[in-house]
């Protein structure tokens, strides 16, 4: 059974238009509340997060920093944020809501996906990480619970509380694509700063080492695919020196599953070292991504610079407020 709205935090909400129905997660700072947005008639998501459980460095640098880094954000398979509403006590964060789930529930639920919906999902992935990658802004912690479903069954990625704006003069122009900036150095952007889940991290940072955060996202999509398809992960994640041995080599693919062998061929340039490993604008390119893209040929898709429009973004919500 959900679990009922809590009582110390309507009355704020209520002020901005929200009313709370009912919660949908919690994490260590806070819980996620499904909500209806009353002037809208729309419903949303807000994540509330107690200033009092979470560190200071979570609160400066997760919430004041992430937050400046959604605003500029819009792509129909990423999940909107709407509103930020801080108080002595609390922050508000108020999200797009993704009503079918997230995709771990899918495959746990149901086992490997049929390839044509493996690819439908895979490609809207795809999709938002070229944008993103476009804008300079990395996920840093994509993940199949990360990918969150819609009415339609299309994905919405979940970024909140990880993503990051590399600069400009610190990018590198092969992870951002050709329709980044021409200013963009060419120079690696490398992060020193480890983040996401130990199962879906390139071997650059199970080693401790500076990596490349764009293709450490490609990485992680990797994972995702060959997750997608096979139903299980391709390297074990329960012991770490094991898993330091098996991403030095690529992923074994069982024999009573087969793929295509151009569906291998994009998870064996994913999980790869970074030298070979391809971008997202890269990914694509590739002859399997390009037939699950929704507009047909490359040449009809809209620029990875661009914020395709939804429904439920053009909503007009209030801007950020401080109680």
């Amino acid at each position: 059974m959900a679990e009922a709205a809590p009582t110390a935090t309507p009355a704020v909400l209520e002020q901005f238009g929200y009313q709370l129905e009912q919660m949908l997660g919690h994490s260590t700072y806070g819980k996620v509340y499904k909500a209806v947005a009353c002037q809208q008639r729309a419903q949303v998501a807000i994540k509330v997060i107690s200033k009092r459980k979470a560190p200071e460095e979570y609160l400066i640098e997760l919430l004041s920093h992430h937050i400046q880094v959604l605003k500029g954000l819009h792509h129909k398979h990423l999940i909107t944020l709407y509103q930020a509403i801080e108080t002595t006590a609390w922050h508000y964060i108020i999200m797009e809501l993704a009503p079918s789930g997230n995709v771990l529930q899918r495959v746990q639920n149901e086992g490997p996906c049929p390839e044509s919906l493996a690819g439908h999902w895979f490609s809207q992935l795809v999709l938002c990480l070229a944008y993103l990658h476009s804008r300079a802004v990395v996920h840093r912690d994509l993940k199949l619970e990360n990918l969150l479903l819609d009415y339609q069954d299309n994905v919405k990625i979940s970024i909140f509380g990880l993503p990051q704006r590399v600069a400009p003069e610190d990018a590198n122009r092969k992870s951002l694509g050709a329709s980044a900036s021409a200013e963009v150095s060419t120079r690696e952007a490398l992060s020193q700063t480890f983040c996401g889940s130990f199962t879906y991290a390139c071997p650059r940072i199970l080693q401790a080492q500076a990596y490349d955060p764009f293709l450490a996202d490609t990485w992680s999509a990797g994972v995702i695919l060959y997750a997608l398809l096979l139903g299980r992960l391709p390297f074990d994640d329960t012991n770490l020196q094991r898993l330091l041995q098996q991403i030095q080599r690529p992923p074994v693919f069982p024999s009573w599953q087969p793929l295509p062998q151009d569906c291998k061929d994009v998870i064996l340039r994913l999980l790869c070292p970074a030298s070979q490993r391809l971008s997202a604008q890269e990914l694509l390119q590739t002859p399997w991504v390009s037939r699950f893209l929704p507009l047909g040929p490359l040449g009809d898709l809209p620029s990875a610079t661009e914020a395709p429009e939804t429904q439920s973004s053009r909503c007009s919500f209030p801007a950020s407020e401080n109680l």
